[in-house]
């Protein structure tokens, strides 16, 4: 029996080569020990130092492998296989029949729901909405990996070899609408005929009204929590059926109708599409290895390009284009160190102090110094504002002020008396 920590850690360690491995069992059910060897060695690293041989017994031993009976090949353990497809996007596509039979073990449930209400079954009605909620989640899980599948089944048939006749590469595009996709439409009707809707719909009724009666009962939170859960459960199974079957419509209908013509081109890109919805376009560009240049071709029909009389006229003028001159003004030297060569800044304060109140700071400066420059004017204003000798409020509304070369744009400071603003205090 496999450790399922050891198992894990083994999948962790050599993913590639059960990626790989997984990849082949759709033409390989079992593989022989001298081909699960080549497949170690060819994505064995530098820095793993085990040998091919003893790479191999781990993987038996962890259970990622396990040998035939009356064989000694080794195929790879179901629930790997089944865990690693679901991770890569690499499904088979189911059968139409299992779908049905869930969609009906549905009603069942249902039906086992109903009977617990009526009965007032507490154990009935747990049981019922475990059922359905299981059935919910296989439903949905099944209808995810159909998609998958289907889309695989259309992009092997686009990048298939463009020679091939038209039958032979989509016949399993044809079986698939055939055996699938139509019986899903017929179990999908919304009418009389379909048996989808109307389960889910009855599923949810019913969920809805053992809410309510747990709820009038009095029953614990967590009760009425499963029940809304599962109820969000089957309106989102809706949703999710009717996406996956207009999906698969819309992507078997046009193989189906009508076969179209691919070239080398379109087929090589229809397989790197492929390759990008399953491992993301970052992985597949970074592998360049295993992406090749896509191929071109050739028209029978050739055309001749030749430059216009505008773009000629262009070419010459960016040929002999010669650059413009650019005066630009000469470095404007920064403030002064000092402020005591332009101005008496005690004596000034002393002045301002007697003035106050002041509206605007700015206007009361350029009216007393006119003649200072304005680097000048605007360090002594912002040296006054902060002064703790009076009170500075700065107003709302924006002002502009022509100064001897520049325009200013700000908003004023008001200058107060100390003894003014305590009293308004």
């Amino acid at each position: 029996m496999a450790v399922p920590k050891n198992l894990v850690l083994h999948l962790y360690r050599h993913w590639e080569v059960i990626e790989y491995l997984c990849r082949l069992s759709r033409e390989l059910p079992a593989f022989e020990q001298f081909r699960v060897l080549a497949a170690i060695e060819r994505f064995s690293s530098q820095a793993n130092q085990q040998a091919p041989a003893e790479v191999l017994r781990s993987l038996c031993s962890a259970d990622l492998l396990q040998p035939l009976s009356r064989s000694e090949d080794l195929q790879i353990n179901p629930l790997v296989l089944d865990f690693v497809r679901g991770l890569t996007r690499e499904h088979e596509l189911g059968l139409s029949a299992v779908l049905k039979a869930r969609v009906e073990a549905v009603r069942d449930a249902t039906r086992q729901l109903a009977d617990g209400i009526e009965q007032q079954g507490t154990d009935s009605m747990r049981t019922g909405a475990a059922r359905l909620s299981e059935l919910f989640r296989q439903i949905a899980q099944q209808l995810d990996q159909d998609r998958h599948a289907i889309l695989e089944l259309a992009e092997k048939a686009k990048s298939s070899d463009a020679s091939m006749p038209i039958a032979r590469r989509y016949r399993s595009v044809l079986d698939a609408y055939d055996q699938y996709v139509e019986p899903m439409n017929e179990m999908m009707d919304s009418g009389l005929g379909g048996t989808f809707y109307p389960h889910l719909e009855l599923a949810v009724q019913t969920l809805d009204r053992a809410e309510e009666y747990l709820s009038i009962r009095g029953a614990l939170y967590t009760q009425r929590l499963q029940l809304r859960q599962v109820a969000q459960q089957a309106k989102e199974l809706r949703r999710l059926g009717r996406v996956v079957a207009q999906q698969c419509a819309d992507t078997l209908l046009p193989l189906r109708e009508e076969a179209r013509q691919h070239n080398a081109l379109s087929t090589a890109i229809s397989e790197l599409l492929g390759l990008v919805r399953k491992r993301g376009l970052k992985t597949v560009l970074r592998n360049k290895s295993r992406v090749g240049a896509l191929p071109g071709w050739q028209r029978e029909r050739r055309t001749r390009i030749h430059l216009g009389d505008e773009t000629r006229t262009l070419m010459a003028e960016a040929q002999y284009f010669e650059p413009q001159m650019q005066a630009f003004p000469e470095a404007v030297l920064g403030d002064p160190a000092d402020l005591n060569v332009w101005v008496d800044e005690r004596g000034l304060r002393q002045i301002l102090a007697q003035a106050l109140p002041v509206e605007n700071l700015l206007l009361w400066l350029q009216q007393h110094n006119p003649k200072l420059p304005d680097a000048v004017l605007l360090r002594l204003y912002h040296d006054l504002v902060r002064e703790p000798d009076w009170q500075a409020q700065l107003l709302l509304q924006e002002t502009r002020t022509d100064l001897q070369i520049v325009r200013v744009s700000y908003h004023p400071h008001r200058l107060l008396p100390l003894s003014a603003t305590k009293g308004g205090a």
